[in-house]
């Protein structure tokens, strides 16, 4: 049966669930500020106007770059009653990242924290559409960058009292208009406007709160950033589909999150990229488990914690798979056992998933690694192509299936199971090696805090090169870490051929906003003058009988 997404939009389900439940609680922010259903629906309808007298219609951008608050959800409802885009920016972003978004989304307005005006000094294209800048939670400044100077400016106090237009301007959303444009990491050329269209952010939502049967008695844990999918669409979105209501920080702190957890009453939450591990690595406490929490949805989870990590907060972890572009096709359920990788069953529903051969598009045998190749059964419930791009959305979309660009592969049980990125998986003598599976060794050793692997590029005489191991790692403290005894370690836990050959130590290693580390750059880095090589000192990896 065919499911009915003719409701499917954020906008009308904002109308209704503010019907439903009036001035009831919907979503609490740490420094004290809320919004109810009701009132996050009447506000954004009065900021909608006000953009509209802004001149700001249907298609229009609406860029936001904003920390978790309140003004994030009522700007974000307020362009899409318009009609117009909504455009989430990463708060991390400035110079020529910055520069590059500006100038492919061309907003006209722009919703910008206070704290991250300097993000903007160094941004060097220009922008003839941004018409006006609206700070969030300051003045506006007294000096400003040239590619800002030009448009209007004032506070959100000062736009939440303009009068706006009496003009009937709000508009009733279909499932298939663009409801907002999310930018993608970009680790290998620019980042990539997703457009996403109202059933596409509803179905994140949808089938988060189906799997993990969520009611009005939930409380969402958001500590992810709003600007990314898994806390607006999965967690926000979720909270708005189930009338449940959603507790949401400025940013994670390990050393808190039990403490928020408790606070709050929080019963479900989401973890993604190095915060569960995190998590776990705190001293344990006697409130450990003293809370209402049930159920984490973490990606991803490592045999050296995963099961521990269960057993000492008492809760239940719950894996998936998806991305912007795709939505959410798999999740495991409560009958699966508790495997490092494991995405678990495709949502049949709404989507075809199959593992192909990355050249050739040829589908793989059972348990064989490929590349995890997706495509929609429901109309506007997947992405509508990346945004002024069209020679990279052909290219994604080719042979009629979207490649992820992930590498995983199918169990017996019919059960997805990520391995790497296709990027970040190393080729060596032959073997296909996981980068992320080193990874989970190596932070489990007592003097690693957490470490990133990949490949480095080696010329080999009488070849092309090859793929050589490189791992760096973070010591507590910055401590010096004996390399031959972490090569010994390395050699009884995980295969000879997957022994890194490259060890540098760093203070830290760089993450997106949302956890993931930035591979790109340790790849371009190369071998440096901080790296060991275990060849320099003529270490051996003994084989095993």
């Amino acid at each position: 049966m065919t499911q009915d997404i003719s409701s499917w939009t954020l906008t009308g389900l904002l109308q209704r669930q503010a019907a439903a439940h009036g001035e009831r609680e919907f979503m609490a922010f740490e420094h004290g500020t809320s919004l109810s259903f009701a009132s996050l629906h009447r506000d954004s309808d009065q900021l909608a106007r006000n953009l509209a007298g802004l001149g700001v219609g249907p298609g229009d951008r609406v860029m936001v770059m904003l920390k978790n608050r309140i003004e994030f959800m009522l700007a974000m409802f307020a362009a899409m009653k318009l009609g117009a885009i909504f455009v989430p920016i990463n708060t991390e972003l400035k110079g020529a990242f910055l520069t590059h978004q500006m100038s492919n989304a061309e907003p006209r307005v722009l919703f910008l924290d206070h704290d991250l005006r300097d993000a903007f000094d160094a941004v060097k294209a220009g922008n003839d559409s941004l018409a006006t800048i609206i700070y969030v939670a300051g003045d506006v400044p007294a000096q400003r960058p040239a590619i800002l100077a030009r448009a209007e400016a004032m506070t959100f106090e000062n736009f939440s009292g303009l009068a706006g237009t009496k003009d009937d301007v709000l508009l009733t959303a279909r499932p298939q208009d663009i409801a907002c444009i999310m930018y993608t990491s970009g680790t290998t050329g620019p980042s990539k406007g997703v457009l996403m269209p109202h059933a596409h952010c509803y179905l994140f939502g949808y089938g988060m709160g189906r799997t993990m049967a969520m009611t009005e008695d939930d409380c969402q844990y958001v500590c992810m950033p709003l600007f990314h999918a898994m806390g607006l669409l999965l967690q926000v979105v979720s909270s708005l589909i189930s009338g449940s209501n959603v507790f949401c920080i400025e940013r994670f702190s390990p050393a808190r999150w039990l403490d928020d957890v408790r606070a709050c009453g929080a019963t479900v939450t989401n973890a993604l990229g190095v915060i569960p591990e995190f998590i776990f690595r705190t001293p344990k406490t006697e409130h450990d488990r003293d809370h209402k929490m049930r159920t984490v949805v973490a990606v991803p989870i490592a045999a050296e914690w995963g099961e521990a990590m269960e057993q000492r907060f008492g809760f239940k972890f719950m894996q998936a798979y998806g991305m912007t572009e795709v939505n959410i096709p798999c999740y495991t359920n409560d009958d699966d056992p508790l495997l490092p990788g494991m995405a678990g069953h495709v949502l049949n529903d709404f989507f075809e998933v199959e593992v192909v051969d990355a050249a050739t598009d040829i589908p793989q045998a059972q348990g064989e690694i490929g590349e995890i190749v997706v495509r929609p059964k429901v109309p506007f419930c997947f992405n509508q192509g990346y945004y002024r791009m069209p020679e990279v959305t052909i290219e994604a979309w080719r042979n009629l299936w979207f490649h992820t660009g992930d590498a995983g592969y199918f169990d017996e049980q019919g059960r997805l199971y990520y391995a790497d990125r296709i990027k970040d998986r190393i080729r060596r003598r032959g073997e296909n090696i996981s980068s992320f599976e080193i990874e989970q060794v190596l932070n489990d050793h007592p003097d690693v805090v957490e470490s990133a692997v990949v490949g480095i590029r080696v010329e080999v005489e009488g070849t092309g090169g090859e793929d050589e191991v490189k791992a760096y790692i973070v010591t507590p403290g910055g401590a010096e870490i004996d390399n031959i005894a972490l090569l010994d370690y390395c050699a009884e836990n995980i295969p000879r051929f997957a022994v890194p050959r490259y060890i540098e130590a760093v203070e830290e290693v760089a993450k997106t906003a949302t956890g993931k580390i930035q591979k790109e750059p340790l790849r371009q880095a190369g071998i440096t003058n901080r790296t060991w090589d275990r060849e320099s000192v003529g270490y051996k990896i003994p084989r095993r009988v």
